[in-house]
C-alpha cells in the first residue's frame, strides 16, 4: 500500500498520524528493540498501532501475515516492510538498523559477560523469569491482534485460523506444506467474499 492510500483514519475513529521520517523509524524501531528483549513483537504493536498512529490494527495484522509468509525472521520482515511503505528504501534501511543495532551492541557485551559468569545460579534464575515473561507478553499482543478478526465475525477467517492452528499446533504438519494449501485458499476466499459485496 501507498503512503498517500493510508486511511486517514483508524479503527478507533481518531486521525491517523503524519507519516515518520528516516531518523523517526530508526529511533521507533531502537526503542522497540530495546524494550523487548525475549519479544519484540508486542512493543512494535504498540508503538506502530497505538502510540504512533502510523497504522491501523487490521493495517498491522495484514503486514504482519505478510511477513510470516516472507523467510526470515518475521519482526525483522516486518521493520524492513514498514520503512519502506513510508520512506522506500532509506525507510527500510534505517528501521532495519533500529532494530538490530542497539541490540547487537548489548547482545555482544552480554555474551562477553555470560562467557565469564554464565555458571551462577542467580542469573540462571533470572533469565528463566525473563523468559516466563516473554511467554506472557507474546500470549498478550497475539490476543490483541486477534480481536479485531473475531469482531469483524467473518466465519471463513475464524474457520481458517482454526484450521491453520489444527496444522501445525496438534497435527503438527510442515509448515510450508500447511501455506502451500492455506494462503491460497485466503487469497481466493477473500477475493470472492469482496466481489460479492462489491
Amino acid at each position: 500500500m501507498a503512503l498517500t492510500d493510508a486511511p486517514d483514519r483508524d479503527a478507533g475513529g481518531a486521525a491517523a498520524a503524519p507519516a515518520p521520517g528516516l531518523g523517526e523509524l530508526f529511533v521507533a524501531f531502537a526503542k522497540m528493540s530495546l524494550a523487548g528483549f525475549g519479544g519484540v513483537l508486542v512493543w512494535a504493536r504498540r508503538a506502530i498501532v497505538e502510540q504512533h498512529r502510523w497504522m491501523t490494527a487490521d493495517e498491522f495484522n495484514e503486514t504482519f501475515a505478510l511477513c510470516h509468509f516472507l523467510p526470515g525472521p518475521n519482526i525483522v520482515n516486518l521493520s524492513v516492510v514498514f520503512g519502506a511503505r513510508f520512506r522506500g528504501i532509506p525507510g527500510a534501511i534505517a528501521a532495519f538498523a533500529g532494530l538490530l543495532g542497539p541490540p547487537l551492541l548489548i547482545v555482544t557485551l552480554l555474551a562477553v559477560l555470560y562467557a565469564h559468569y554464565g555458571e551462577l545460579e542467580t542469573l540462571r534464575r533470572i533469565l528463566a523469569g525473563v523468559s516466563y515473561a516473554a511467554i506472557g507478553l507474546l500470549f498478550a499482543v497475539v490476543f490483541k491482534m486477534l480481536m479485531p478478526l473475531l469482531r469483524k465475525r467473518d466465519p471463513v477467517a475464524i474457520g481458517l485460523l482454526v484450521a491453520v492452528f489444527v496444522a501445525v499446533g496438534v497435527l503438527r504438519l510442515p509448515m510450508p506444506w500447511v501455506l502451500a494449501v492455506a494462503v491460497p485458499f485466503s487469497i481466493a476466499a477473500t477475493y470472492l467474499l469482496r466481489r460479492r459485496a462489491a
